[in-house]
């Protein structure tokens, strides 16, 4: 084998692109090139659709930005005439006669060797790659300086298609993956078992890139690794970290290739990951949609207390506002837990009673409410005069909302539309309760990486500690019309993330009938308040909007 090399060099780039940022992803993979060329790297390997972003969704049907993916491409490809690192980079690529594809485009020398088509598009949870890309050809090796490499793209990896062994067949040496693999909870747990899975059928072995950064709703860990022929993890990187890691390869007499130990980190545990992916969902939908600062309500209670920790954590205390908002109801200690909690927190912190505004309004339907019965209406009054408020001050200072609501209340609908469903973002739509309590809790106790807040107490005891309360009337807790939240959580874990049956809750946790299917009435009927909820994190398998998607008009029960 007097003409192959026995070692090879690869750079791992796992950055954070901005979808339709094309000219700043191009700088980012001029950067890391250089970056990988320092560290001695002979190829550098981006993720899947580096240079659009990904997921492009619907702007890859545009032809002015297909051109600009490809004009792009064709630029840096033109860079690697100055003897430096080799690239394979994602790209969204029209063909004349194959049509366009999710691709990776490789480049040496000066120009695009090949081209790499996806082949397996994912068509479910929040992936719906059919309808925009055309299935690309079974791939053969790319030739890279003498190393035959197999590039199948994310999916090709996890479907049924057999991609890694077709590869294998045809010649490929060492397999490299790029990815858009997003974050839900024990999501490195999956991917090693998929890559060890494609290591033992393909005998060949992987280096699995994954992207960073969060895209609206998803969020991209990193975390990418190498699974070597042995099934052993010589390497594995950071999640929510971007770097750029230079991975060694050998070559043994067998012709087999192996990769040397290298960078080894050491995963965080779920509740960890849980949180900074909050936060970098938060902080990149802040920055790459240009807002300066956020704002959010501040009431005293849990849910808003972890968002205004959030918020710190991922912006810095100099961006974020908090707005005490009271009325009739709120207790002394709500406003005494708010205050403590942007204390410790140091964020700019206001109150503005909100009595005017909410007996302006019941002033101006005293006529048309004569003669009715006080009730839910004129509670949520007093939520939507918050929320009027709040998006006041958004305008005027070009602040982002920040919302509050966690995942049990957007289930059942305990939330108000136009009140404090209003805002931009919400990093804690996919968490429920008790998780909120649990990562509340946490937080208090740990300083997690790349969090901007301070460290220690930052979330009031006695916030975590007391009676969940909306405080819209005298006397309010939030158990007063829903189950206490372990069993409200579990019913709803069941008919989200399970789709369990009632029949099946009721067996096998003891619940009453009746709580259970009153909860599924309530998770349909608040369908329509969903379609009009910011856009938040996904945390579970199961995440509310594009994963989870039910119609509005829906008489389905599940009764006997």
């Amino acid at each position: 084998m007097t003409n192959t090399p026995d070692t090879l060099r690869i750079a791992v780039a796992q950055l954070n692109p901005t979808v339709g940022d094309i000219a700043g992803n191009l700088e980012l993979a001029r950067q890391a090139r250089a970056d990988a060329a320092r560290q001695g790297a002979e190829l550098v390997l981006f993720t899947e659709l580096f240079l659009s972003g990904y997921s492009p969704e619907d702007l890859v049907l545009k032809p002015a930005f297909i051109d600009k993916c490809r004009q792009a491409a064709e630029t840096l490809a033109a860079e690697t005439n100055d003897g430096g690192p080799g690239v394979i980079i994602g790209v969204p690529w029209r063909d004349e006669t194959s049509g366009l594809h999710n691709s990776v485009a490789v480049m040496d020398g000066g120009k695009i060797a090949t081209l790499r088509h996806k082949v397996d598009l994912p068509n479910y949870g929040v992936f719906d790659e059919k309808r925009v890309f055309d299935v690309g050809p079974m791939p053969g090796p790319v030739n890279f300086r003498g190393v035959r490499l197999g590039i199948p793209i994310c999916e090709d990896i996890w479907g049924e298609l057999d991609v890694c062994e077709t590869l294998a067949e045809s010649g490929a040496e060492i397999l490299l993956v790029p990815n858009g693999s997003p974050y839900y909870r024990d999501k490195m747990d999956v991917r090693h078992q998929v890559v060890i899975k494609q290591v033992i059928e393909s005998g060949l072995p992987i280096l699995y890139a994954n992207q960073l950064g969060g895209q609206d709703e998803l969020v991209f860990d990193g975390g990418s690794f190498v699974v070597n022929s042995d099934n052993t993890i010589p390497v594995q990187m950071n999640q929510f970290e971007a770097s750029v890691v230079t991975t060694i390869w050998r070559r043994d007499k067998e012709d087999n290739w192996a990769c040397d130990t290298g960078v080894r980190a050491k995963l965080a545990d779920i509740q960890e990951c849980d949180w900074r992916a909050c936060v970098l969902g938060l902080r990149d939908y802040v920055n790459k949609n240009g807002f300066k600062n956020v704002v959010l309500g501040l009431s005293g209670g849990i849910d808003s207390a972890i968002v205004a920790a959030m918020s710190v954590d991922a912006l810095g205390e100099e961006r974020v506002r908090c707005v005490m908002l009271p009325y009739h109801y709120t207790s002394d200690e709500s406003l005494k837990d708010a205050q403590d909690c942007a204390d410790n927190l140091g964020v700019r912190y206001e109150t503005v009673p909100i009595f005017e505004p909410v007996e302006g309004f019941l002033s101006a339907l005293s006529d048309t409410f004569a003669d009715t019965d006080e009730g839910i209406t004129e509670e949520n009054l007093q939520s939507r005069a918050r929320g009027v408020i709040l998006m006041g001050i958004s305008n005027k200072f070009g602040s982002m909302v920040v919302t509050t609501g966690n995942k049990s209340e957007m289930s059942v609908g305990y939330a108000t539309l136009y009140g404090d469903m209003n805002g931009g973002f919400n990093p804690i739509k996919d968490l429920y309760k008790m998780q909120v309590y649990a990562l509340s809790d946490w937080r208090n106790k740990h300083m997690p990486p790349d969090c901007l807040g301070p460290g220690g107490l930052v979330i009031p005891q006695n916030i975590i500690d007391k009676a969940p309360t909306a405080e819209l009337r005298e006397g309010q807790t939030d158990q007063d019309s829903l189950p206490e939240y372990p069993v409200l959580d579990k019913i709803l874990e069941s008919l989200v993330e399970d789709e369990k049956s009632v029949d099946q809750i009721v067996d096998e946790n003891g619940f009453e009938r009746e709580t259970v299917e009153r909860m599924e009435h309530l998770l349909y009927i608040a369908e329509y308040k969903r379609r009009q909820a910011a856009p938040g994190v996904k945390i579970t398998r199961r995440a509310f909007g594009r994963e989870r998607r039910y119609p509005i008009t829906n008489r389905f029960r599940d009764r006997k």
